[in-house]
């Protein structure tokens, strides 16, 4: 359930104070344990209490589940896929009405999804616990696999008249109807909770001449799930466009749009992006779980003398911090972060983003749009009429808006931005490659953030092993070198999807300018001048930050190489 609404509804019922609440929020946070669960554990309220006051808050009926056991019959009212997808458990019906216990009974949108998809009236009831529901859904409907599979099953039982036509045959109004069969409805939900679940950043939609792939990317590797037939590509397509609200008739263009969904009670937003192709369009979904993203600097794994600097840095009042990296390596999440640190009530924050991924409480975040000229140039104008003291922007892209990003900082505020360069000395010479000059550069920049994304082995099958000489000189070592320090692998197992890997880590290089930095900057040095320069005055590299990640036993020999 959600903290916030609970506690409003306890403390407008009289039945908790003000520092009661408070403390139940903190324990939430710190625990991470339901709100519920606090409440009673905390001694405050029990448990039948509780419940009849959130039931009697949402106008909903009160159902004692403790010795409930759903009937056939009753079971049948709601697929599996849609009952898992949306926490939903039938307890009984009328003729137009299904009555429906929901994991999260705040959860609006699942109602009005279960109603457009099972065409009948749906009245929310309040269950015994959370967990209670929970665990009769898990026991009478089964697995996630089992329910892909009963899917497959209809949906291949169901022909769609528009699956073989060509473009000329193409019926909007009628690939609109298919979109919203009731199948299809349920396969496209099951895709996007199983990849949800399964953490992943990105769905794919890749219809190719005889078959019709759907894979997610986890922890940046691709992964094939079970192909559809060929046939479903059209109708589960056009779903995804419904979904995001695109033309369904365009096909010739590509199309952009979002879909925003509560999914096992976790806020997700999905960036939707279509491709028109020689067989068909496709689709990839970019998944923003809010929930499962780490916007904690101090948990996002940098070595102390870089996350104390850091700390230091974003405290300044004006000035420059760069992060740099390729386009995945966490460059945005490790700026939330900081401007979370800095988020106080007497700091107004502006942002400037290409789009919006997260929404932060307390910080103006200005979405890009070039389509009617909206560039970050633009806006970082605007902001500076907008009496601020720290800006984001989300990409330094052209000179235009390094110039204003680096008066903005000289005139008395602090500037975050992003840059595609492979190390952090590069950051300087791009800067100075678009044209902007040296002196400005040198007065304005504060430090420059390097970083990248490296998988981490998986701590169930982690084995260790003897690397072998050759592997070693890849990385610059000798046996000699690595004294008995210890080296690990994934073996692969169910839990990494037999990947050997589960999760991911930063590696992290910082360029602090100091005084003989901002000499070298002057004289245009080149960014090999520089990167020695910071070596000699203590700089860890990329590399040697990943060689601490394998002696730590969090990742292999192989990742390290492949990203540094």
């Amino acid at each position: 359930m959600n903290t916030t609404q609970v506690l409003d509804i306890l403390k407008d019922a009289g039945l908790i104070g003000a520092p009661e609440a408070n403390e139940v929020d903190r324990e939430c946070t710190e625990t991470g344990k339901p709100v519920e669960e606090v409440v009673v554990n905390l001694g405050y309220l029990t448990e039948e209490t509780l419940y009849q006051s959130v039931a009697d808050s949402i106008g909903a009926e009160r159902y004692d589940l403790t010795e409930f056991t759903p009937p056939p019959e009753t079971l049948a009212l709601i697929p599996g896929g849609l009952a898992r997808l949306h926490g939903a458990l039938p307890i009984g019906a009328t003729e137009n009405t299904i009555f429906v216990a929901l994991i999260d009974p705040f959860n609006s949108q699942s109602i009005e999804d279960l109603r457009f998809a099972l065409g009948r009236e749906i009245q929310l009831c309040i269950g015994q616990t959370v967990e209670r529901i929970r665990t009769l859904i898990d026991t009478h409907y089964g697995t996630e696999d089992t329910s892909m599979e009963d899917i497959l099953s209809q949906l291949g039982e169901t022909s769609f008249e528009l699956a073989e036509g060509g473009e000329e045959a193409f019926n909007a109004a009628a690939a609109a109807a298919e979109a919203n069969a009731t199948p299809i409805i349920r396969y496209v939900d099951l895709i996007i909770d199983k990849a949800v679940q399964a953490r992943a950043s990105d769905i794919h939609f890749e219809p190719f001449e005889l078959d019709f792939k759907v894979r997610y990317r986890v922890d940046g590797a691709l992964y094939e799930m079970d192909p559809p037939p060929r046939h479903l590509a059209l109708p589960v397509i056009s779903r995804v466009k419904v979904l995001s609200n695109l033309n369904i008739a365009e096909r010739r263009l590509p199309q952009d749009g979002r879909i925003q969904r509560v999914i096992g009670g976790k806020q997700v937003d999905l960036r939707v992006s279509t491709l028109p192709t020689q067989f068909g369009e496709s689709v990839v979904l970019r998944v923003l779980d809010r929930s499962s993203v780490n916007l904690d600097l101090s948990t996002l794994g940098m070595p102390k003398y870089i996350y104390d600097h850091i700390l230091e840095t974003i405290e300044k009042p004006n000035g420059i911090f760069i992060v740099t990296g390729p386009t995945g390596s966490g460059k945005t999440t490790t700026l939330y972060a900081c401007l979370r640190v800095i988020n106080t009530i007497d700091t107004k924050i502006l942002t400037a983003e290409d789009p919006v991924e997260y929404e932060i409480e307390g910080i103006i975040q200005v979405p890009i749009h070039d389509g009617i000229g909206l560039n970050f140039a633009r806006v970082l104008r605007a902001f500076l009429r907008q009496d601020p003291d720290r800006i984001l922007v989300g990409e330094t892209r052209d000179m235009e808006t390094a110039q204003i990003a680096i008066q903005a900082a000289l005139t008395g505020h602090l500037v975050f931005t992003t840059l595609h360069t492979n190390d952090s000395t590069g950051a300087v010479t791009r800067l100075v490659d678009m044209g902007v000059e040296p002196f400005l550069i040198s007065a304005s920049l504060e430090c420059v953030l390097a970083q990248r994304l490296i998988r981490k082995i998986c701590t169930r099958c982690r084995e260790a092993y003897e690397p072998s000489e050759s592997i070693l000189m890849s990385l610059g070592l000798s046996p000699y070198d690595i004294g008995d320090k210890n080296f690990y692998y994934g073996k692969g197992c169910e839990a990494c999807n037999h990947t050997g890997y589960k999760g991911r880590k930063g590696i992290y290089e910082l360029l602090k300018i100091s005084d003989p930095i901002r000499e070298l900057i002057n004289q245009r040095a080149s960014s090999v001048v520089l990167r020695q320069k910071a070596i000699e005055l203590g700089m860890t590299t990329l590399r040697e930050d990943g060689l601490r990640s394998i002696y730590d036993g969090e990742t292999t020999i192989e990742e390290v190489l492949k990203y540094t």
